[in-house]
């Protein structure tokens, strides 16, 4: 009998690239405002917020708290009951809360009212404005982590059996874009009002206002979504009912020795690099003692190697593979990083060794996550693909939530007595980041090893030959 093939909104290479770039969009003002005053560090030091290096660490890790204590979890339940459409509007939207939260806390509108004299009055080591800061951060890291994983299967859904490791890397180029814009212009608009009146104010209601454009963005997404699910017959999530996600799922996820050697990978690994981005800027200016302006610029080029490697490592997955590989060349990039910040550059304070060292760091941030993430869906069931990638992201969280805190502490600790933030040593702070980097890449081979015996195909690519589709056919019908 003769099938008449039906063709699909995702079908079309027009359609789905451009449902990629609507839900990339959403990402990449996200991470602009993650970092918005990564650059700020010196300048939230100084009146009117006084915050302490201490403090400025506990508001970075605040962005994670929620998740740790169960809100992701909670998110993959809601993304593989609910679909990518609902949740994805929804984590846009709790990003919108957080942002203006935290727009308020930094505001002159909140100096000297009643609501900040009562947060002053406890916790006297954390100000007033960076408790309710880190409050907004808290609500804004639920929606970002949120739409994190509903992108990711998103794409899955979108672009299953074609590019889908190049789409990723796409998504994640995007992203990272975000990272460098928002490093270019955040000291520059924080500057706005002129050099002897700075304020975080102009930089993070910026940001604020992106972030509505990319919950505008995402909506026009869920149309075409919607459209797609009807031409496929299948619910939001693409499955039929006998495929539906259950509950003992997860229990099933934190069973497996696999789930739990990728998790653990993901949060090492990331434990040395979404902090350093918020330390960073200081770190440079602190050993080349130069401005947050000049040491911002030198750091915006981290997120430039991973937008430009990783959409060309996606393509090579997708084509010849060798994804446990490329995990195990960037955690070994990770760790040869900063062990040059901790110990070569305080000793040889080069512009162009911190450049150098900056852009190879982004190489390795192209090479993990390009091989990560396309990865899981390999050794994940896709009826519980939301939930396995929101464990992975809880369990990321729970470092990307204590690292902070504890980089703040460690840096105080090596600088005891020391005022001036321009003076701060971080050579024991790097070399717990590279510490990290060592555990990942045990991690790494730990993984290549087991993908050897088993066959899990995080070696193969991940675009389908015909004859392998063929057969694949052939095995279905028999």
């Amino acid at each position: 009998m003769e099938q008449v093939i039906k063709q699909t909104l995702s079908d079309k290479a027009w359609a789905r690239w451009l449902a990629l770039i609507l839900i990339a969009l959403m990402m990449f003002f996200a991470y602009m405002f993650v970092d918005v005053m990564s650059p700020l560090q010196a300048l939230v030091e100084k009146a009117p917020l006084n915050w302490s290096a201490s403090a400025f660490g506990n508001y970075a890790g605040a962005e994670y708290m929620l998740n740790v204590f169960g809100f992701l979890i909670i998110a993959g339940i809601i993304l593989d009951k609910m679909g990518v459409r609902f949740t994805g509007v929804l984590s846009a939207s709790v990003m919108v809360t957080g942002a203006v939260i935290k727009l308020y806390a930094v505001s002159s509108l909140f100096e000297g009212t009643a609501f900040e004299i009562w947060l002053n009055s406890w916790w006297t080591d954390m100000p007033g404005s960076a408790k309710l800061a880190a409050f907004g951060f808290m609500i804004f890291g639920c929606g970002c982590e949120m739409a994190g994983i509903t992108v990711s299967k998103a794409i899955a859904k979108w672009f299953e059996g074609k590019e889908m490791a190049l789409a990723m890397g796409f998504e994640m180029a995007i992203a990272r874009l975000g990272v460098f814009a928002v490093l270019s212009i955040s000291p520059r608009l924080a500057a706005w009002w002129g050099a002897d009146n700075q304020s975080v104010v102009p930089p993070v209601a910026f940001c604020t206002a992106l972030l509505l454009i990319g919950l505008l963005n995402y909506i026009i997404f869920t149309f075409m979504d919607t459209r797609l699910d009807r031409q496929t017959g299948k619910d939001a999530e693409g499955a039929s009912a006998d495929e539906e996600f259950k509950m003992s799922d997860v229990g099933g996820l934190f069973k497996s020795k696999l789930f739990w050697i990728i998790a653990l990978l993901c949060v090492l690994y990331y434990s040395a690099i979404f902090p350093f981005q918020r330390f960073g800027t200081n770190m440079l200016q602190c050993n080349l003692g130069i401005s947050d302006v000049d040491a911002a610029d030198i750091l915006r080029w981290f997120p430039i190697g991973a937008l430009c490697l990783t959409p060309p490592l996606g393509y090579l997955l997708d084509k010849i593979g060798r994804g446990a590989t490329m995990l195990i060349l960037g955690s070994l990039l990770l760790i040869g990083c900063h062990l040059v910040f901790a110990l070569l550059l305080p000793q040889v304070p080069s512009r162009g060794l911190a450049l150098a060292t900056i852009i190879v760091l982004g190489v390795s941030f192209s090479l993990v996550p390009a091989a990560l993430w396309p990865s899981v869906p390999k050794v994940m069931d896709a009826r519980y693909l939301g939930s396995a990638y929101s464990l992975i992201f809880w369990v990321q969280n729970i470092g990307l939530f204590g690292v902070p805190i504890l980089f703040g502490k460690i840096l105080m600790a090596s600088n005891e007595g020391v005022t001036n933030p321009m003076e701060y040593n971080y050579t024991n702070p790097e070399l717990m980041f590279a510490g990290f980097g060592i555990a990942a890449l045990i991690f790494a081979i730990w993984l290549k090893i087991l993908n050897t015996k088993h066959g899990y195909g995080l070696e193969s690519p991940n675009i389908k030959s015909k004859l392998a589709e063929e057969a694949e056919v052939v095995s279905a019908e028999e």
